[in-house]
């Protein structure tokens, strides 16, 4: 196994790769703002309050599974890694961040009057920050296709579990998405979906709100091969929901055996039901 940068592009991302069928991505951990866009942002923006903080530290044991994982370095504020490079809106008739997100989860605007980025400079952005991950993401479950004859992509996510501007109420603290389906085999879902039904520890739901973004849907094509899920889940399972934003060990202590279930469940799971 090795470390893979990227330094070419920046440091965009990092990539571990392992020896197991399974890529876990995290796309939104990222906390960097390069300094020439700082700027253009409000002040609040600069403390990049919507990242899905501290997942790395989560998913710390799926270097033990054998897993792949896939970091990038820089905030969903500069480019969202989970929204299509056309921008179409992930979810029609709610609220959405876009591609180039320009308001916080609260609906705030994120940049000063005037600076939110236009077309050149968001394709910018995708040629400089999406596209390397992107890549990466592709290439590195092209690699684990051809070593196991399939791969499974997990899509780590996690968010404030009340947000008023972008839905209704509280969410449940597990939301697995599989694009209704679409995304990975339904025997994987059914057994995932049993995991989740078998615990009592956490409220959860299966392609509720959060049925997978982007990359959910784009890399997960079951007749090819690779099959693809996304978790979500309430900063509350593992921290408190307010700044100074760290780990709580007591819920860690509870949530990580039943993410590593999850995964080693994924890892179980094979194509041909054996």
């Amino acid at each position: 196994m090795n470390t893979q940068q990227a330094p070419s592009n920046g440091e965009v991302f990092t990539l571990h790769q392992g020896t197991a069928p399974l890529l876990v991505s995290l796309p939104h951990i990222g906390q960097l703002i390069p300094d020439a866009l700082k700027p253009l942002y409000v002040p609040r923006a600069l403390d990049v309050e919507d990242t899905d903080w501290l997942l790395d530290e989560v998913y710390s044991f799926a270097n033990e599974l054998g897993a792949s994982v896939l970091k990038p370095r820089y905030s969903r504020f500069v480019i969202d890694l989970n929204r299509p490079p056309g921008n179409a809106p992930m979810y029609p008739g709610v609220n959405n961040t876009e591609l180039c997100p320009t308001r916080f989860f609260t609906g705030d605007p994120l940049y000063r009057d005037g600076s939110a980025p236009d077309a050149a400079q968001i394709a910018e952005r995708v040629e400089t920050y999406w596209r390397p991950y992107h890549e990466a993401l592709a290439g590195e479950l092209a690699r684990l296709k051809a070593a196991h004859g399939h791969a499974v992509l997990w899509d780590g996510h996690s968010i404030k579990s009340e947000l008023p501007w972008l839905f209704e109420g509280r969410l449940p603290e597990l939301n697995l998405g599989t694009a209704n389906g679409a995304a990975c085999a339904p025997a994987l879902r059914d057994r995932l979906k049993a995991v989740l039904d078998g615990q009592q520890d956490f409220s959860q739901v299966v392609d509720g709100r959060f049925k997978g973004g982007h990359i959910t849907r784009q890399y997960g094509r079951p007749s090819d091969g690779l099959h693809a899920v996304q978790m979500e889940m309430c900063w509350s399972t593992y921290m408190a929901e307010q700044p100074p934003f760290r780990t709580d060990p007591a819920r860690l202590r509870k949530v990580q055996p039943l993410l590593r279930r999850l995964l080693q469940e994924t890892l179980d799971w094979t194509p041909d039901g054996h």
